[in-house]
This record gives structure tokens, sequence and C-alpha cells, in this order.
């Protein structure tokens, strides 16, 4: 049983379904992350960069989840805000070893929350800091610092320390998730 079908379950609704929206820079953890989540009977084996996006389709029993997997290179990122309206929830994934590029994820997080199809929405937002397995890994909480996560007043939001390739870290992340629409 897949981490998705667990929170189906918990969330005990019929036929609903739940669009997620799966961002961050390339090569922080997402598709790896979507892998984690899927039913263990159909995990990828081999992982490839994202070039676009890919949509993940999951069925439970209770619930149909969507997963849009957005690729995080520079030029694919204004598709992004396309699949705005659509979701009810956000998947930030940070990779916690890249300090260099951590302003550029800050800047994209603010540019995310900022739009006008996400800013008046309490759609809950989860962090991943994601590949804490590294040596030079930052903290959650550093990372939290960094992008200035305490800011967000809005909307709900948690970040999580997590190590996508083991799966640590995201069943805390889909506690939270579970409690924001129960």
């Amino acid at each position: 049983m897949g981490l998705l079908d667990k929170l189906s379950g918990w969330l005990g609704l019929r036929k609903k379904e739940v669009n997620v929206l799966c961002l961050g820079l390339d090569n922080s953890g997402k598709t790896t992350i979507i892998n984690q989540l899927k039913p263990s009977n159909t995990q990828t084996q081999e992982i490839v960069p994202t070039i676009g996006f890919n949509i993940e389709r999951f069925k439970s029993s209770s619930l149909s989840f969507t997963v849009f997997d957005m690729s995080g290179q520079s030029r694919y990122r204004n598709l992004w805000e396309h699949y705005y309206k659509e979701s009810h929830a956000i998947i930030f994934v940070i990779d916690s070893g890249d300090k260099l590029r951590m302003v550029v994820a800050k800047e994209e997080l603010d540019t995310l929350l900022n739009h006008e199809d996400i800013r008046n929405r309490k759609m809950p937002v989860l962090f991943f800091a994601n590949k804490m397995d590294l040596r030079d890994a930052m903290s959650s909480v550093r990372v939290s610092q960094l992008l200035s996560l305490e800011n967000i007043k809005e909307k709900p939001w948690h970040i999580c320390a997590s190590d996508a390739i083991k799966g640590e870290g995201l069943q805390e992340g889909l506690d939270w998730l579970h409690g924001k629409w129960v």
C-alpha cells in the first residue's frame, strides 16, 4: 500500500478528486518523492529528470489523486501557473544541499505565493527540505529561515526534513496534509 492510499483512508472521503502540484527547482527530488508516494507495485526503478511536466494519477478506495510533477528547469517554470487554479495543495521541494540556489528557490516561491490564482486561497503548502542524506545538507529549520517561511501568514504550511530516495520524512508531510483536509 502506497502512502497516498494511506492518506485517502485517513481522509475517509469517497470519490474525491485531489489535485496536488509538486514544485521546486530542478534536481530537488520532486519526481523521486512522487515515485515514493505511488503504490509500491507501480513505483519506477529509474528516475530521470522531468522535461516539461508529468501527470501521475493514483486511485485508492476513497480518493483519486492527480499529482502534477512540474519541471523545475528555468525554461519550464512558466508552465506552473497554468495549474494553479485547479490545485488543492502544493508540495514545494527544496534541495537542502544546494546552498547556492536557495535564493532562486526563494524567488520562485515568492512568485508562486503572490500569483493571483494562489495569493488569496488558503491552500496548504507542504515543504520538503529534501536530500537530508547529504553531508552538507542544511536543516529544515535553516531552509525555513532562508525561504522566510515565517512570513507566510495567509496559508497553512509545514516543512519536513526528507530523504526521498529512502522515503524518510514523507509520512510526516502526508500526516500534516491529512490534517488540512479533514
